[in-house]
């Protein structure tokens, strides 16, 4: 989808990858200009908010890619990247109907998140494995014919952790940002601009 995101704890468990995530007290800063302890405060410069992707964590999985070099991710350098990109349930739903891949356009209101982390070596198992190491960012992509025309309906937002210092910043110097992330997406414009098919399960 999207190609080359109190005083109490939150724990968010992403099942489909066998991680957990662990958030420590919220400390509301300004967004985009300084690391946040609550992600949930960040809105990105695109005027997407991350508190509109809340649950995200226990979206369906679409499908996981491993970048083999630092040029395939958002934030991971050199060696690349794992990522799981995965969908709500609108999202997914359509999926299910065909959609986009039979031409037909991506209903409002579906949205992508693209969950990025750095590559990790597993040396419990008794043979060779790449796993996700440290998160390095979230990305979303959502669907809003009303809200992005300039962007063929679509809206993207990035959000990035910080692993030493537990924070989170949102990415991007202004909302012209989308235009670069789009184009990107103009390269699979025949199935709505959304690269990720669905995995067979």
């Amino acid at each position: 989808a999207i190609s080359r995101t109190s005083a109490s704890s939150v724990t968010a468990s992403i099942s489909a990858v066998g991680i957990t995530l662990a958030m420590g007290p919220q400390e509301p800063r300004k967004a985009g200009q300084q690391g946040v302890k609550d992600r949930y405060t960040l809105t990105s410069p695109s005027g997407i908010a991350f508190s509109e992707f809340k649950g995200y964590e226990r979206w369906q999985i679409v499908g996981p890619s491993q970048a083999d070099e630092g040029i395939g991710c958002g934030t991971s350098p050199d060696p690349g990247c794992i990522k799981a990109t995965v969908g709500n349930p609108a999202m997914i739903q359509a999926y299910a109907e065909g959609t986009p891949f039979n031409g037909k356009p991506v209903p409002d209101g579906a949205a992508f998140a693209k969950i990025e982390w750095a590559k990790a070596r597993d040396t419990t198992a008794g043979y060779a494995m790449t796993v996700p190491g440290e998160l390095a960012e979230v990305s979303f992509m959502v669907k809003d014919a009303k809200r992005f025309p300039e962007n063929d309906g679509w809206g993207y937002a990035k959000f990035q952790y910080n692993a030493g210092s537990d924070t989170w910043t949102a990415f991007g110097d202004g909302k012209d940002f989308q235009s670069a992330c789009h184009a990107c997406h103009t390269l699979v414009k025949a199935s709505d601009f959304v690269f990720t098919r669905y995995a067979k399960r």
